[in-house]
């Protein structure tokens, strides 16, 4: 079985790793630059102090500054905290896929499919400023006062090409509904639905996807997991083949 994140956690070490050595060679030339120039002026105990603070906060500048080595980091902790949250479903119940790559949609993958007996979830993982409140308005998907696009329509087609996927594989209608799980931001506990994709907390999501009507019966939930494991490879094996 695909971790959760494990292609994004694989994206994110190999941009990390470019430019390594660059990074450290600054790191070290600012400390000790700043280091001599601190004992100088108030002893080697000054200098030290101030070479490992301006040391250190190279590293915590790097590691949170806008971009996509933060971006892919934090993607693949959401993803992980999702999957945690996701085994919460009975296991008799509920089938859990994660990290899967999606054939109809060049280099895009599914961060989770959940298949239970109330219903085939595709669901995506998504980090936000901690404290800043998601919200719907009329047709647009707010966080805090800033417009957040695409996001919906991504989710809503990543649901329509599972769903064509598990309906041709087993002749009849599957519907998939997309979902995001929200982490960081503030959002009500129930979440909320925008343009038809559901929007939820992820300290919810299993209570919300448990506490819908049943809709398949334990067969046939054994039936679409296996079809979406014959059909939706893990998105890692389709990494390492390029």
């Amino acid at each position: 079985m695909s971790r959760a994140g494990a292609s994004a956690s694989v994206r994110y070490c190999a941009l990390a790793a470019r430019h390594r050595w660059e990074r450290l060679a600054v790191r070290v030339v600012l400390a000790c630059g700043t280091g001599v120039v601190a004992a100088g002026m108030g002893g080697w105990k000054a200098g030290l102090g101030a070479a490992v603070a301006v040391f250190a906060g190279h590293v915590v500048y790097v590691r949170v500054r806008p971009g996509p080595v933060t971006d892919w980091r934090r993607g693949a902790r959401a993803e992980r905290r999702t999957g945690r949250r996701l085994a919460r479903l009975d296991p008799v119940g509920y089938r859990v896929l994660h990290d899967r790559a999606l054939k109809g949609a060049s280099g895009a993958n599914l961060d989770h499919l959940v298949i239970g007996l109330t219903g085939v979830y595709a669901i995506a993982s998504r980090h936000f400023a901690w404290g800043v409140r998601l919200r719907a308005e009329e047709r647009r998907l707010l966080a805090g006062n800033r417009p957040v696009g695409g996001m919906a329509g991504v989710a809503g087609r990543a649901a329509d090409e599972v769903a064509k996927l598990l309906s041709r594989e087993l002749d009849c209608t599957i519907p998939v509904t997309p979902m995001v799980v929200v982490h960081g931001a503030r959002i009500a506990r129930d979440g909320f639905r925008h343009r038809d994709v559901v929007f939820c907390p992820a300290r919810a999501v299993s209570q919300v996807i448990a506490g819908q009507p049943v809709i398949f019966t334990s067969a046939q939930v054994t039936t679409v997991a296996a079809a979406a494991e014959r059909l939706l490879p893990p998105m890692l094996e389709s990494i390492t083949r390029k």
